[in-house]
């Protein structure tokens, strides 16, 4: 075969293929022209391929030259015909798409029972008088101890009951995860001057074995009006109170004699709900040290302090017997509240 009528069949071959390709209207249509043009056995290519045979040997490299351009042309024809089909199915979907047909509802989400807590006792304390005050996690041992009349020598310092950071002792330290919220009461009173009148809620950090009512992390409430003339009759009206706002109906307030470095008298107060006494937490008049250690004159002003653990009021708010099942993020458990 001359090598000009090979290369007129090639030409036409190609002008063929682009518009079998360009006309198939769907997959049945391209795939049929696929097989007339590209198929392995007997497609119009490969009968183009036995023609390069035919070619006299001096003209075999421009044949084969044109033959190689003819069939990749041939393949992209093919690779977008498949392109422009797919790309109009999903149109197609696009199109079909109803907007008048239900959907599907997105869960909504609340806010964790624990922070509910919180939020209703920041109501109930500003009410009373009471602001809000906070402070780092992270502590040094003047404010988690020293300022609170915690001498290096009390065991409430033991590394078994606190967590030291040991990063921290490579840095200066050493500092911990602060054990309760009092520390926030320290750095209040060494930057403003009496009256002061404030809470403090917050994670506090024990190594406590986790059980139904003990938990490594834990929040607390913390309490603290100083002023003068301020007595325990004051710290017993504002607890009760507040038991009663949080609580509902009248709640009555016991305390029971206790002992804790920051107050002097210290007492464990217990509330009266349901026909059943119900412990809460500690409270006190702030020890005189603690107001020296802050520059407060203890013959001028007095003070009371309570700290309550938000995990047990929340608890008994709601007759939970586990404080662990505010930790297990179980979804079934968390909408109830």
């Amino acid at each position: 075969m001359a090598l000009a009528e090979f290369l007129a069949e090639l030409d036409e071959l190609l002008a063929a293929a682009q518009s079998g390709f360009d006309t198939a209207a769907d997959a049945a249509a391209l795939e049929a022209a696929r097989i007339d043009f590209l198929g392995a056995k007997s497609g119009r290519l490969k009968a183009a391929q036995k023609g390069l045979g035919t070619v006299a040997g001096a003209d075999k490299p421009a044949a084969g030259k044109r033959f190689n351009e003819v069939k990749q042309a041939i393949e992209a024809a093919f690779e977008a015909a498949q392109a422009r089909l797919a790309s109009g199915a999903a149109q197609a979907d696009v199109e079909a798409f109803d907007p008048t047909l239900p959907g599907t509802r997105p869960r909504r989400g609340h806010v964790h029972p624990l922070t509910q807590t919180m939020e209703d006792l920041k109501e109930i304390m500003g009410r009373l008088g009471f602001t809000v005050a906070e402070g780092p996690e992270i502590e040094d041992p003047w404010h988690n101890f020293e300022a609170l009349n915690i001498p290096e020598s009390h065991p409430a310092r033991d590394p078994l009951e606190n967590f030291y950071l040991a990063t921290a002792q490579r840095t200066g330290g050493p500092w911990l995860l602060r054990s309760q919220t009092s520390t926030v009461q320290i750095r209040v009173m060494e930057r403003t001057p009496p009256p002061v009148r404030i809470i403090s809620l917050g994670r506090v950090y024990r190594p406590d074995t986790a059980d139904a009512t003990h938990y490594p992390m834990f929040h607390q409430i913390e309490g603290l009006l100083v002023d003068r003339h301020v007595t325990m009759a004051d710290l017993k009206s504002v607890l009760r109170l507040f038991a009663s706002s949080f609580l509902g109906g009248d709640v009555h307030i016991r305390f029971r004699p206790s002992f804790f470095p920051f107050t002097e008298p210290s007492v464990e107060v217990d509330m009266r709900w349901n026909d059943r006494w119900i412990e809460m937490g500690g409270a006190g008049m702030v020890d005189p040290h603690v107001l020296q250690a802050v520059g407060y004159d203890p013959e001028q002003v007095s003070g009371f302090a309570f700290g309550l653990g938000v995990e047990r009021v929340c608890a008994r708010r709601h007759n939970v017997t586990d404080i662990r099942e505010f930790y297990k993020n179980d979804v079934r458990f968390l909408h109830q509240f």
